[in-house]
């Protein structure tokens, strides 16, 4: 199978770091005009550099926006009009107690995971839908359908990822237009290493370790054993935007490495 998003414009947002940047070369790698996305300008344009270095004539643009604010989504949205393809990656996650998760932790968390896709959802759809072909793609998680004890504020965010693409999907009905979810497991994102880091310097033992030992204790159903690369997760996104994927509408799709201990 040759994926070819040659004509196509993607949005990846948080596409700096992590599974966000990785999508985002994915989809240059694949022929599509990639807007790279991010707080900072210095770091949307090493991701711009390290990109075009590894895709060679990659087509790439830069937009720098806070979307985890309304201002910084309109702010994005101005900037760029219309794109056939966005990819909600942008989020945020912290091992926290219930019980000390004040509400301002809750209000941010929620802006950040899931009204950055709202926002831009309602922004993109409508020319989706007009033009009869488009995809959208949010990054969920298995801790979506599986709420971690440790972060029950990251998995309320992602049951609403999934929730917010199945229905979206509804609207979609007999155009060429898709939303879909990606529920990634545990992923080696550049998060995830400084927070394994941290963890690897009280206990003495390797990242790698460390980051096996987190995957046996906190996602003892893991078939994979292992965290997944980011390059694992964007080619499940490739696909899912891709003209192949045309039959795949409203659906949760788990590259979570065999977590979920379900049929369906």
């Amino acid at each position: 199978m040759k994926i070819d998003l040659s004509g196509k414009t993607a949005l990846v947002t948080g596409s700096t770091t992590g599974i966000g940047f990785a999508i985002a070369q994915g989809l240059a790698a694949a022929g599509a005009e990639v807007i790279v996305n991010g707080r900072r300008p210095a770091a949307v344009a090493e991701a711009i550099e390290r990109i075009g270095q590894a895709v060679p004539g990659a087509a790439l643009r830069a937009a720098v926006a806070d979307v985890s604010t309304a201002a910084g989504c309109a702010e994005l949205i101005a900037a760029v009009p219309e794109v056939d393809i966005l990819v909600n990656n942008v989020g945020i996650f912290e091992m926290k107690e219930f019980f000390d998760i004040p509400d301002e932790d809750w209000v941010h968390i929620l802006d950040v995971n899931v009204l950055s896709g709202v926002r831009l959802s309602r922004a993109y759809l409508k020319g989706m839908l007009a033009r009869n072909w488009g995809r959208v793609v949010f990054i969920s998680s298995e801790s979506g359908l599986n709420i971690p004890v440790e972060m029950v504020h990251y998995g309320v965010t992602k049951t609403a990822q999934i929730a917010l693409a199945r229905g979206l999907a509804k609207l979609t009905r007999g155009t060429g237009v898709t939303v879909n979810s990606v529920l990634p497991g545990p992923t080696m994102t550049d998060g995830v290493k400084a927070f394994l880091r941290e963890m690897a310097a009280e206990s003495g033992k390797s990242i790698d370790e460390t980051a096996t030992e987190f995957v046996r204790t906190h996602r003892p159903t893991s078939i994979i054993g292992r965290m997944a690369a980011p390059e694992e997760i964007a080619n499940m996104v490739v696909y899912a935007v891709s003209p192949q994927a045309a039959a795949t509408n409203g659906a949760a799709l788990r590259v979570d490495g065999g977590v979920l201990d379900a049929l369906t």
